[in-house]
């Protein structure tokens, strides 16, 4: 049973409805209609918390900035008193989630999976309430590594018309492209997740609507009360263009070094800004974006890139950090002179170094003995270091997300891909 003081967080009755409405604030979808409002009135009426749930895979070792909308969202059912149920996906991902994917997803190695899991709870708790009252962690090992006659019994929940109604599955028929057994098991499991930790609510990105309403067909043909759902808004990365992802090199790391968080958060492009604010900004402060442009009252695309990066670097790590990376943007990029708008130059990193001279001479235009010859001479600088002799291949750890200067006026912001 909830402690007290969870108690007391419940509205009263004829407050659930305005609840409802703040926790849906900035879904895309909230379905079905009423549903959320139904299930809060049932639960306070039964004097106990929702179980929300919400589901990674650890198909990479950091928690970025697109994933903490959603955990945003989850700290706000906490906040109202509600249970989370964070499920670090070990299983799924060994299966590879084919939501938005056009093509099969590699296959990661159980050791890789293990890794990145074990990461993944201090991540989150950067976000969401440690309370145990509040929050539950959970691996969907502990009951996806089930006997062959329950996975029948689930697979027998479903059928084949169904998977292949989903968007990606149905464009990669009609394209006669493979589509494994394994891809079309993933929505049953992520499905079956909701039965086993007995969920009221589940969330995602706009990109899991398909798996969270499945997930509502397999809990009623297990006789569960099937589930809300709700889906927020996919974050657009520091490219302005794609959603962020770890594999396409555009995130912001929850864990990243506060100057790098500063200098990222300055590399969105101005059209990007008021989605950054409406997600991560606003529901935490309950401000209204500011008005960003050259007109009266409003304030400049810089200065509200600025103020989103100290604004995040504090959230994420401190006060005391957002100022010392401030202080480190304006030494490395207004007292040197290196312009805050940086073109990217990415890298492929299969052999864990990159080759300089090939991406100068790829970047600027330069032939790859004058590229080795800039170095040599020690007019090539990386991040704050200036490269020495002979210093022609680095670590794609060193890196990335630095800065490549070459000569006074030239510059890459490089990106591993």
């Amino acid at each position: 049973m909830p402690d007290a003081s969870v108690e007391a967080a419940r509205p009263p009755d004829d407050e659930v409805a305005g609840l409802a409405a703040e926790l849906a604030a900035n879904a895309v979808d909230d379905l079905p209609a009423g549903a959320l409002e139904t299930k809060l009135r049932k639960a306070r009426a039964e004097g106990r918390q929702l179980r929300v749930k919400l589901g990674i895979d650890p198909t990479a070792p950091d928690i970025h900035l697109g994933h903490a909308v959603v955990l945003g969202k989850l700290r706000e059912f906490q906040d109202a008193g509600h249970r989370v149920v964070l499920i670090v996906g070990d299983y799924t991902a060994r299966v590879g989630d084919p939501s938005g994917r056009s093509t099969l997803r590699p296959m990661l190695s159980e050791q890789e999976i293990d890794a990145n899991a074990a990461t993944f709870h201090g991540q989150a708790l950067k976000i969401l309430d440690p309370d145990p009252e509040l929050l539950e962690v959970r691996r969907n090992s502990e009951w996806l590594d089930m006997p062959m006659v329950e996975l029948l019994k689930l697979v027998g929940t479903t059928t084949a018309a169904q998977l292949l109604e989903r968007e990606d599955f149905a464009k990669r028929w009609s394209a006669r492209e493979p589509i494994s057994m394994l891809e079309l098991m993933y929505p049953l499991l992520q499905g079956y997740d909701s039965v086993a930790i007995r969920a009221d609510v589940e969330l995602g990105g706009t990109d899991q609507k398909f798996n969270l309403l499945l997930g509502r067909d397999i809990q009623r043909a297990y006789g569960q009360p099937e589930q809300a759902i709700m889906t927020m808004p996919i974050l657009v990365g520091v490219d302005g263009r794609q959603k962020m992802s770890k594999s396409l090199g555009n995130q912001i790391g929850v864990t990243d070094a506060p100057e790098d968080m500063y200098g990222k958060t300055m590399a969105i492009p101005d059209e990007a800004l008021a989605e950054y604010y409406r997600l991560l900004v606003q529901p935490r402060s309950g401000a209204p974006a500011p008005a960003i442009g050259a007109g009266p009252g409003e304030i400049s695309p810089r200065d509200a890139k600025r103020a989103l990066a100290r604004e995040l670097v504090s959230w994420l790590h401190s006060e005391e950090a957002a100022q010392a990376a401030e202080g480190h943007f304006d030494r490395v990029f207004v007292e040197r002179g290196v312009p805050e708008e940086i073109e990217e130059a990415g890298f492929d990193c299969a052999d864990g170094q990159v080759h300089l001279p090939a991406l100068i001479a790829r970047e600027l235009g330069m032939s790859r003995s004058e590229a080795r010859r800039v170095i040599d001479q020690g007019g090539v600088t990386l991040g704050e270091e200036s490269l020495a002799a002979g210093e022609h291949d680095v670590a794609c750890e060193r890196a990335d997300g630095q800065i490549l200067r070459v000569g006074r006026r030239r510059f890459r912001r490089l990106r591993a891909r």
